[in-house]
């Protein structure tokens, strides 16, 4: 079966992977000139399903819970296992609290265990909490690596390529642009994010430090660099990162460790996240044509269920009304 895919983020590269694994023809067309500049380049990469889910449907963590076993697969070596670390200041003991009441899988632990984890945070925090099993990639390196793997694997790019414009006739288009799905019902969620670099702090995990009004994560990558990133503003506006939002960030990463307050601001960004009203993904076909979009902030989180999910309607093993009742679960 032939299978063209507009749309070169991380819902087009996993379903491409899924396509392609399972012997089908597979064409991926992208208007950027390149693999970058897109939502998926500017995420943060935490495969936290149990996290999410305290602001998050039951599905992200039913569909999520299996992603870094699917990333792992693909692109071995690039995930790490290490769990999530869950923070906050003393003032703000009671947000988690109220965080432990909405998660599950985690453990609560002392300032000791919490040195024991992250020797550079000793004495900063008096209890947190742990999740185990969550892990964390580098977005940037795995969508280059899954783009280079999907090349040998015979899968054709063909970047530069307009809304309209596309080689060849597939017998199956799959739209996964994003925001530039013109459909009813999809809204933008503008996400922002810093990256530092500093040799004055190591992280082994992502942390997260909570806060009433705007929670932070800050992500350790290597080359002594670190993501810092958390706010989710309701529109889509693609113009450069709000001063505002840089000082909230930066605060934040200051409230973690004071040494962040004199790391270099290495890069600022913008990604612009498609959500429907419910905040869950969707598949949807009509005739010849099907439809991925809606992850909202869990991209690389949901992409690989969705990829398999997708891949079995174009290849006929699943319905869609099976899909529906997966994502709804």
């Amino acid at each position: 079966m032939k299978v063209l895919i507009r749309g070169a983020g991380v819902a087009g590269l996993t379903l491409a992977h899924e396509l392609a694994t399972r012997g089908a023809e597979v064409t991926v067309v992208e208007k950027r000139r390149q693999i970058a500049g897109n939502a998926s380049w500017h995420a943060g990469g935490m495969l936290a399903p149990w996290c999410e889910r305290e602001s998050a449907e039951e599905a992200v963590l039913s569909l999520g819970r299996d992603a870094a076993d699917w990333w792992n697969a693909a692109l071995p070596g690039h995930v790490m296992r290490n769990g999530t670390l869950v923070v906050a200041p003393a003032r703000d003991a009671a947000e988690l609290d109220r965080f432990g009441r909405r998660t599950s899988a985690f453990r609560q632990i002392d300032a000791e265990a919490v040195t024991a984890l992250e020797p550079d945070l000793e004495g900063r925090f008096g209890r947190a909490l742990f999740f185990a099993q969550e892990a964390h990639l580098d977005p940037r390196k795995v969508l280059l690596g899954l783009k280079e793997k999907l090349v040998q694997m015979g899968v054709r790019f063909e970047f530069g390529f307009g809304a309209v414009q596309a080689p060849g006739s597939p017998g199956i288009e799959v739209d996964c642009t994003g925001m530039a799905d013109t459909r009813p019902g999809l809204r933008g969620v503008r996400g922002e994010m810093l990256i530092l670099r500093t040799t004055e702090v190591s992280l082994a995990r992502p942390v997260r430090l909570l806060h009433p009004r705007i929670p932070v994560y800050v992500i350790p990558r290597s080359g002594n660099l670190f993501m810092v990133g958390a706010t989710m503003i309701e529109n889509d506006a693609t113009r450069p990162i709000t001063t505002r939002s840089v000082m909230e960030l930066l605060n934040a990463a200051y409230a973690l460790h004071p040494a962040f307050g004199e790391a270099k601001l290495v890069e600022t960004g913008v990604g612009v996240r498609p959500a429907f009203a419910d905040n869950l993904p969707r598949v949807e076909r009509d005739g010849n044509t099907i439809r991925i979009n809606g992850l909202y902030r869990h991209g690389f989180l949901l992409a690989p269920a969705i990829a398999r999910q997708a891949a079995g309607l174009i290849l006929g093993h699943e319905t869609k009304k099976e899909l529906a009742d997966e994502a709804h679960r």
